[in-house]
């Protein structure tokens, strides 16, 4: 019987490639970085599914090109990078990553809070350009996390687990969601606040919204002079929630006191970027599931996600599971 034909995007882990191995015929782009848009689409064309990256760009163009393409699993929880209506209205079945990278990417967002807080980069600066001088009562000062109040902006699966961090803090906890969440106020006595009620009261924001018409450019300068001038903003989500340009801005004005970020508008974001020559920002490389366990559990459940739909199996974890089952080009579903 002849074996669906799958392209793997980028290098993945051999757990997951072995997942693959075993019940298809594949190729894969053997690299750590992206294959030439070009060469993508060529090898797309000749797969009956593909595993992709968040970096890759699967819309219009993809569809036109690989035709025979009839499954497409992200390794990543986010699928802003798909055109997921165009794919349905296709029948090609679309699968993400979620559960098995929230609480590597919480752990990221807890030390982008407590580096920005008390000044960790900042600290680490000053001792690499022998600038530490003599203590005095006002040298280096943070802000307290202890007990302050954090209000985070998406109330999903990450961000249910930043509250949970919370909650070793003794923080107060509000929530701002399209909808309540009735498990995240039993279990950790959140409160749910309107978005800028809970900018007003934070003394930390957290943006773990995932991105949509809604929240694309939802931290703009309004939103930015709605906060305490003590305030700390954290985003971990994408980078499109925030308009770059206005939060430079804001910094500069001290309205908040400090941002860090996992994401920018644009990445890699450039190295004249405003953001980096400031010294109340802190950004990471969009490394919150940077975690081996925690790649390769995202690469494995992409892979099952994969090889679930090409045999006829239920996908795992499906974005559009209304065109399940699918139809191949051999004709099997």
């Amino acid at each position: 019987m002849t074996k669906p034909r799958a392209f793997i995007s980028r290098r993945i882990p051999r757990p997951a490639l072995e997942i693959i191995a075993s019940a298809c015929d594949y190729t894969m782009w053997d690299d750590l970085m992206p294959a030439p848009r070009d060469h993508f689409l060529r090898a797309a064309a000749e797969a009956d599914g593909v595993l992709v990256m968040p970096t890759e760009r699967i819309d219009a163009e993809f569809l036109a090109a690989a035709p025979r393409v009839r499954a497409v699993a992200n390794m990543g929880v986010g699928y802003d990078n798909i055109d997921v209506p165009a794919l349905t209205a296709r029948g090609v079945l679309v699968t993400n990553t979620p559960d098995v990278l929230t609480e590597a990417t919480a752990d990221l967002a807890w030390a982008l809070l407590m580096a920005a807080a008390r000044r960790v980069v900042e600290g680490h600066k000053a001792i690499e350009a022998g600038a530490w001088g003599a203590w005095h009562p006002f040298y280096m000062l943070g802000q307290d996390v202890f007990g302050a109040t954090i209000g985070i902006v998406g109330a999903g699966r990450i961000g249910a687990a930043i509250a949970r961090r919370a909650r070793a803090f003794n923080m107060r906890i509000l929530y701002h969601n399209r909808g309540r969440a009735p498990q995240l106020e039993a279990a950790l006595l959140a409160e749910y606040r309107a978005f800028d009620d809970l900018l007003r009261e934070s003394d930390y924001v957290v943006a773990a919204t995932p991105l949509t018409a809604e929240t694309r450019g939802l931290f703009d300068a309004r939103a930015f002079a709605l906060m305490k001038d003590t305030a700390v903003f954290v985003n971990i989500s994408r980078g499109a929630v925030v308009k770059e340009e206005d939060l430079v801005e804001a910094l500069k004005r001290g309205r908040p006191w400090a941002a860090a970020s996992d994401v920018f508008a644009a990445e890699p974001t450039p190295r004249d970027n405003p953001l980096l020559s400031l010294p109340n920002f802190v950004g990471t490389p969009h490394i919150g599931s940077a975690t081996l366990r925690t790649r390769t559990d995202m690469a494995t459940l992409a892979a099952r996600n994969l090889v679930n739909a090409l045999t006829g199996q239920a996908p795992l974890t499906p974005v559009n599971p209304e065109v399940w089952p699918i139809k191949l080009a051999n004709g099997s579903r």
